[in-house]
């Protein structure tokens, strides 16, 4: 029996089952590339002194990530619709994780030297290109694996799997390759070659836990019998969003506003191993013993904000966790040691975790009975629409402060153009009208 006729009452009475194990499986092996290779480990590398200036490394990184963005902008919007309406959503998702696990073992090839800079850039994009490609469609097996009396646990289950998988991936990058607890070839460093097989791990890790999806998951039917062609498949998304604007713009407003304040949520993460090294002269052990904190800090929160949510409702969460992410930005900024890192920059992982869970709770109190699974694909989609933006500021923030401030303190500028993105999707969310809370 195929998946699409499993009894709602049976997968709500057994929603853990081997179907949310294998789906959650691609979360979890995702996680080495978000947290290893974006994040924490290959990016601090790559904005090293190894690479020249680490001014001029980070703001090559962040004008890579800025294109990578604004091609998902442009090309992103329409995989998910082009995948439903073929029913070759599994398709997508297999053929872009084997393309994202080619490019991160090609990082393998980026040694340490000036002139490896840009290439090491553009692979980090095309991961960040690519991966987004290939998580539009997982998200949307979401609906095929849950009804809508479990998708709240099932996709919890998901993030919560992928916390965990980033925990354990960075746990192996630090005791096999960075402090070795046993001597072995690939902890050798030279020419950084322990760092380089990083990518290689990670590589592995993500193709080994994204098999189960691959196997156990069936592929979802076609939603029409037409072919649309990629022009067309544009005309269709504006349509779409149109009939939003004419019938519920509270709707599309929150999708808009979730867009802007989500891609600050990112950049947090995806700038965050950059700052801790460049600007607090955090060590590559300090940056991953960090992050393994951070990601268990990211999941409590997540978990209380989804408590705090039942009873105040996820705007209430949002409001607080943006603000809460401002004053805790401003700290990092402000802070001149790395204690102050480690106090503020633990508070942003707090209060990321609950913004993150209760958008998707907003959105799922919001959407019209029997369109879950178009506006849950807009929201994916529309969530990268402005994924260019935060890198966008946070390389042009570091680009006006480089001539006015001492060398190497232009980095901690690109705080401030992280916070204006968050700042931003709080004025755009509070007049947005609040969803009624869960009964």
């Amino acid at each position: 029996m195929g998946i699409n006729q499993v009894e709602p009452s049976a997968i709500r009475e057994k929603w853990l089952n081997r179907y949310t194990w294998a789906w959650a499986s691609w979360d979890w092996g995702q996680a080495a590339i978000n947290a290893v290779m974006i994040t924490f480990v290959f990016t601090v590398y790559l904005t090293s002194e190894l690479f020249g200036d680490t001014d001029h490394a980070s703001l090559v990184l962040s004008q890579a990530l800025a294109v990578g963005g604004l091609a998902i902008a442009l090309l992103v919007p329409v995989t998910g619709l082009r995948a439903d309406v073929a029913g070759r959503r599994k398709l997508w998702i297999v053929v872009n994780t084997l393309i994202l696990v080619v490019i991160c073992a090609a990082c393998f090839f980026v040694y340490p030297d000036p002139s490896y800079l840009w290439f090491g850039a553009i692979l980090i994009a095309g991961m960040s290109v690519v991966g987004e490609f290939a998580g539009v469609n997982y998200n949307a097996v979401l609906n095929q694996i849950s009804t809508k009396a479990t998708v709240g646990k099932v996709s919890g289950f998901g993030w919560g799997m992928g916390y965990v998988g980033g925990i354990l991936a960075l746990a192996l990058v630090l005791f096999l390759f960075v402090q070795p607890i046993v001597e072995w070839p690939g902890a050798n460093t030279d020419e950084s070659l322990n760092l380089r097989w990083v990518a290689i791990l990670s590589a592995a890790w993500c193709l080994l836990f994204a098999l189960p999806l691959f196997f156990v998951i069936p592929e979802a039917p076609p939603s029409t019998s037409k072919k649309i062609p990629l022009v067309q498949t544009y005309k269709v998304l504006f349509n779409n969003i149109k009939e939003l604007w004419r019938n519920d713009r509270n709707l599309l407003f929150f999708l808009c506003s979730s867009a802007v304040f989500r891609d600050g949520l990112a950049a947090i993460f995806t700038f965050g191993g950059v700052i801790a090294a460049g600007t607090f002269g955090f060590e590559l052990t300090e940056v991953i013993i960090f992050a393994i904190v951070g990601n268990v800090v990211a999941a409590l929160g997540a978990v209380l904000g989804g408590r705090i949510d039942d009873w105040a409702g996820p705007k209430a969460v949002i409001v607080g966790s943006l603000i809460g992410l401002l004053v805790a930005g401003a700290g990092v900024f402000f802070s001149p040691k790395a204690t102050g890192f480690w106090i503020f920059g633990l508070l942003l992982c707090l209060f990321v975790g609950p913004a993150q869970a209760a958008s998707r709770s907003y959105l799922s109190r919001l959407i019209p009975e029997g369109r879950e699974g178009e506006l849950f694909g807009l929201y994916a989609t529309t969530g990268r629409a402005v994924s260019f933006l935060a890198p966008a500021l946070f390389a042009g923030a570091i680009a006006i402060a480089t001539p006015l401030v001492a060398s190497g303190e232009a980095q901690r500028y690109g705080i401030l153009g992280i916070l204006v993105v968050l700042a931003l999707g709080l004025l755009l969310l509070l007049p947005i009208r609040a969803p009624k809370k869960a009964a």
